[in-house]
């Protein structure tokens, strides 16, 4: 099993390099588990003004935005803050100037690490992520030392239940989505990120309920750690996480359901 932080719920996702389903389950067990939804709307709104600031406040012009509103209202960001934060952002009423940035490190066991944050203070920003790696024993690396083992991609997470996998392989795949896959319950759709609103717009149209559904970093290359590394791992993604500016975390652990279980009690 590899494991992928992200998302702007800040949950960390598990999911099996064939069917990436058993990432819902834990994924979804650990956000409904998560007591932060002020920290999760701050870092939500904080993607939409940096979006409305960077383009058009408009959605239906800037993807940029579209992708951080569906964002804010995966963590149920109530529409009245996601408008205030559209209006911040493009400066209709006064807010900060958020920029995107990205880290990219090793962890314990050589695990890749990708965090994607926003910040108004760099200096900031870069001392606090600097110091999550060294405390765990990583290393934080130069742009590019591990973003070619990953690549973006459009996913969406279903369950079973909601829709039978032909069905739904018809309907995501004349869409735009690249892939349909089906393990333990979950179907998976993955897509460019292109692609990411076609599909969206094709599932919500049919009324296709998703469990998750997010841009993100794919590895497509794993690291295999065991023992006490999988824990070290699983924490220095949580305490990324945890940090206000971070917004997304990704890696490329490939661990075993029963070290992985025991790291996230």
């Amino acid at each position: 099993m590899f494991v992928a932080g992200g998302a702007v719920s800040g949950a960390l996702g598990v999911h099996r390099m064939a069917g990436h389903s058993r990432w819902a389950n834990i994924k979804h067990k650990k956000a409904k588990s998560d007591a932060k939804r002020g920290k999760l709307w701050s870092k939500a709104a904080r993607a939409i003004m940096a979006a409305a600031r960077n383009g058009v406040p408009d959605p239906a012009a800037n993807l940029t935005l579209r992708y951080a509103i569906e964002e804010a209202k995966a963590v149920n960001m109530p529409r009245d803050t996601i408008e205030r934060a559209i209006k911040k952002g493009s400066g209709e009423i006064g807010g900060d100037n958020w920029e995107n940035v990205r880290y990219e490190g090793y962890g314990p066991g050589g695990v890749a690490i990708i965090i994607d944050a926003l910040t108004n203070n760099r200096t900031r920003t870069a001392g606090d992520v600097r110091l999550v790696f060294t405390k765990f024993g990583g290393n934080l690396g130069a742009a590019g030392a591990v973003a070619y083992m990953f690549e973006p991609r459009g996913r969406f997470v279903i369950d079973e239940q909601v829709i039978g996998e032909e069905k739904l392989m018809e309907l995501a795949l004349e869409a735009g989505a690249d892939d349909v896959s089906t393990a333990e319950g979950y179907h998976t759709v993955l897509s460019k990120p292109a692609d990411f609103i076609a599909v969206k717009d094709a599932l919500d149209g049919a009324k296709v309920a998703c469990e998750s559904a997010e841009l993100t970093m794919i590895p497509t290359m794993t690291t295999e750690v065991t023992g006490d590394n999988v824990t070290k791992v699983v924490r220095m993604i949580d305490a990324f996480e945890d940090l206000d500016d971070v917004q997304k975390v990704y890696s490329n652990l490939d661990a075993s359901d029963e070290a992985l279980s025991a790291a996230m009690e």
